[in-house]
């Protein structure tokens, strides 16, 4: 069986597969990534380079696609490398929302291409969820005109997969038949509750699980993870709890949306428009994976908001740590977060009642014990890696009879 694995920022949302596929010696893992990717040390994987970047007279309702068709161009050239070294997948597996697998098949057109379908940008989800920053007509027209990349990756792959049902809703039903729902999984093994956590700041400041502790976790902070309504509620949270203390990781880039028009970044912005107390406010920016694992076990109340879009690795982070998550009453996160029974859920601009939640949790941890076992146990039985890896497997399986017999007569003894 051999597998090429194509990521702009390889392996990017492949990193479990890659690792667990790899190691199969009746496996060949290949990835592919951008010349800025991080890679695997322990998978053979190749980088590309775009010879340019979009033209500066381009429209910019095309401005995407033809960085789309760039991006497809030179996974195309290095693809004809990788054929004329005699490498030939049976199945391709990649993310193809920058346009790398534009012209996959045509290097390969026997192998099976699977894409995983992240979003599909349309009304009644994130583009006009939030009234502080309406979408104008312009905004419109340039997403639908980069949907045509989206249109020809679901027109172009063989089988596509999704994590979520709500990600699965948001493709245009002609093409949902194609598009199986996985979630590729997160390290439960490595996470859980931890009574005696402690976290140690560079300063020397140190915080133990038990103390009234408020967290807050996005790539970057912006408002479509909900920056802007936790810190509003943070300030009214500081002002009635005068021990509490916040743990804020993200950096100041913008994974989506659009930077703020009058500061440098929305950390710095929400800090001219709410009074937070400094010595009680700490900004971690990006962490290690092993520090970032502690905030989530110090945490007495976890803070997770987000437009409908795309649901974050992070919030199930912190149900398998045992955080009680107060979640944004958003279709992402009522996918997984029943109020009362795994977490809470707020309205996302109710900054009072988010403040209401957090308050409620830092002064009942006792209570909410039952909530966090069972956050625990759900994010156990439904998104651990190898259940997914199981359901990917199968995937890429369908590649053909004789791989998937042999996999079956394997898995048989």
């Amino acid at each position: 069986m051999r597998i090429l694995i194509i990521h702009q920022n390889f392996p990017g949302q492949f990193r479990h597969v890659a690792e667990a596929w790899s190691r199969n010696p009746d496996w060949q893992v290949v990835g592919l990534g951008r010349d800025t990717a991080p890679g695997m040390a322990n998978v053979s994987w190749y980088k590309y380079r775009l010879h340019r970047g979009p033209g500066k007279q381009q429209h910019h309702y095309l401005r995407q696609m033809e960085n789309a068709i760039l991006h497809g161009q030179a996974v195309a050239r290095a693809l004809v490398k990788l054929k004329d070294k005699g490498f030939r997948p049976d199945v391709i597996l990649a993310h193809p929302g920058w346009g790398e697998t534009l012209y996959a098949k045509d290097v390969f057109p026997d192998a099976r291409l699977v894409h995983f379908c992240e979003w599909f940008y349309g009304s009644g989800a994130d583009i006009d969820f939030d009234p502080e920053f309406p979408a104008s007509f312009d905004d419109w027209a340039r997403i639908r005109s980069w949907n045509a990349l989206h249109l020809l990756n679901l027109e172009n792959c063989d089988a596509g997969v999704t994590p979520t049902r709500w990600q699965w809703s948001r493709h245009p039903a002609a093409y949902r038949d194609k598009i199986r729902i996985i979630h590729e999984g997160i390290d439960t093994e490595h996470l859980g509750p931890d009574p005696n956590a402690t976290l140690t700041l560079d300063g020397g400041r140190t915080f133990k699980a038990g103390e009234p502790i408020v967290t807050y976790v996005a790539r970057n902070l912006e408002p479509y993870r909900g920056f802007h309504s936790f810190m509003r509620a943070l300030e009214i949270v500081q002002n009635q709890h005068r021990h509490c203390q916040a743990l804020i990781v993200g950096g100041d880039d913008v994974s989506y949306g659009q930077r703020p028009k009058d500061a440098k970044h929305w950390r710095e912005k929400m800090l001219r428009e709410v009074t937070l107390d400094p010595a009680r406010t700490h900004f971690l920016g990006k962490l290690p994976y092993d520090t970032y694992k502690k905030v989530l076990q110090v945490s007495a109340a976890h803070v997770y908001l987000t437009y409908p879009f795309v649901l974050s690795w992070s919030m199930l982070e912190a149900m398998a740590s045992g955080c009680l998550v107060i979640g944004s009453r958003t279709a992402p996160v009522e996918e997984v977060i029943r109020d009362g029974e795994n977490g809470r859920l707020v309205e996302f601009f109710d900054t009072q009642a988010i403040a209401d939640q957090i308050l409620a949790a830092l002064d009942g941890a006792d209570a909410d014990r039952a909530l966090r076992l069972r956050a625990v146990q759900d994010v156990g039985a439904r998104y651990r890696c190898d259940v997914g890896l199981l359901a990917y497997a199968a995937l890429v399986l369908q590649a053909n009879d004789g791989v998937r017999c042999f996999a079956e007569r394997r898995a048989c003894g």
